[in-house]
């Protein structure tokens, strides 16, 4: 390479780089502006680095005057088209940013986050995923609102399910007190009922306390889930007999399955008992049992009537006790059992379902063997 060469590389580079610099000040003097005049300042900085070598070098390239007045003309107008669509392609950067700031503004204050429609990739995929947090957000408090009525309706019901057997065990009390009592043994077998009741329910809020904080304690064995059924229905029986309902079914024999024997058996009997309270009298209530492979299927099919579709997403609710598509004057309780026995299943890594099985519902729970 000549000397003359290397003479022209260093004045050009030298020229180019000073540009290069100023544009870089201006450029960090405006980092609070508008990106408009960022992408202005790219447009001048690249064709002002042109300019000045042209400039620096003229000299050097023994141009003429009129060659040299016929470069930077040149340059001058590309510069200028340079910058104009700089300019363009900012103003459509900066569309683009509003339009995510308004779609954000309308998102904090609670409104659903809409994406604007076009725009640079970068703000597409920023766009997508503030769709996707806007719409997980949105689940996210509708839940929480479900939940909060929820606790509202628990807190009612079981205001009143404990008040009604206060009221009656005060009165009955008053009676043996005052002497009035004809019958006082049968008056304290009631208020023993009564006291029973009111037990099975605090008893019911402990659980499900325990279940939502997270501090439920398992004392894991190995069962046969036969024993397991065999003892729950036992301990339903006289119930069912009472309401003149049916229990039947099958259990694979020999099934084994790892859990803890008591959190296990109170998720049988709590799905029985709320087949039982939903099947009519002469109802049938059939309960099976078998192995799947690495799973445990076990499933309560009772003769409810059947659930509304819309409340199928409802069943595990808290306080959820069941509308009017179920049995008619069905002693509906306190909307706890099933609740936990969901904590219950969930706890043993397990799942429970619920799907319309003529003439009733069925419950499908399905644990790890």
């Amino acid at each position: 390479m000549s000397s003359d060469t290397l003479a022209v590389v260093g004045i050009a580079a030298g020229w180019s780089i000073a540009v290069g610099l100023v544009g870089a000040a201006l450029a960090w003097s405006l980092r609070r502006r508008s990106v408009r005049w960022s992408a202005a300042i790219l447009g001048l900085v690249a064709v002002g680095g042109i300019v000045a070598g042209m400039v620096g070098t003229a000299r050097a390239m023994f141009l003429s005057d009129h060659d040299f007045a016929v470069v930077i003309t040149v340059c001058v107008v590309s510069g200028l088209v340079s910058v104009g669509f700089a300019l363009w392609l900012g103003e459509r950067v900066v569309g683009s940013a509003r339009g995510l700031r308004d779609a954000a503004t309308q998102f904090g204050e609670g409104g659903q986050f809409r994406a604007p429609v076009g725009g640079p990739r970068e703000f597409a995929e920023i766009s997508r995923e503030l769709t996707r947090t806007s719409d997980r957000l949105r689940d996210s408090t509708e839940r929480e609102r479900l939940l909060e009525e929820s606790r509202r309706e628990l807190v009612a019901w079981v205001s009143h399910d404990l008040r009604t057997p206060l009221a009656g065990i005060r009165a009955m009390s008053e009676a043996l007190e005052d002497g009035i009592a004809e019958d006082p043994a049968r008056y304290r077998a009631q208020m023993r009922i009564e006291v029973d009741r009111m037990v099975r329910m605090v008893d019911d809020l402990f659980e499900l306390s325990r279940i939502h904080a997270g501090t439920l304690q398992l004392s894991l064995e190995t069962v046969q889930l036969g024993d397991l059924v065999s003892e729950a229905i036992a301990g339903v029986d006289p119930v069912a007999r009472a309401k003149q309902v049916r229990v039947g079914g099958s259990v694979d024999a020999g099934v084994l399955v790892r859990a803890d024997p008591n959190a296990l058996a109170r998720v049988v009997s709590n799905l029985v008992m709320n087949a039982i309270r939903h099947t009519p009298s002469d109802g049938t209530i059939e309960i099976n049992a078998h192995a799947e492979a690495s799973t445990i299927e076990l499933s309560v099919t009772d003769g409810c009537g059947g659930i509304a579709d819309g409340d199928l997403d409802r069943v595990f609710d808290v306080a959820w006790r069941g509308s009017h598509a179920r049995t008619p004057g069905a002693d509906i309780g306190a909307g706890l059992g099933l609740a936990i026995v969901k904590g219950i299943v969930e706890a043993h890594r397990g799942t429970v379902a619920v799907s319309n099985h003529a003439p009733g519902c069925r419950f499908v729970v399905r644990i790890p063997a």
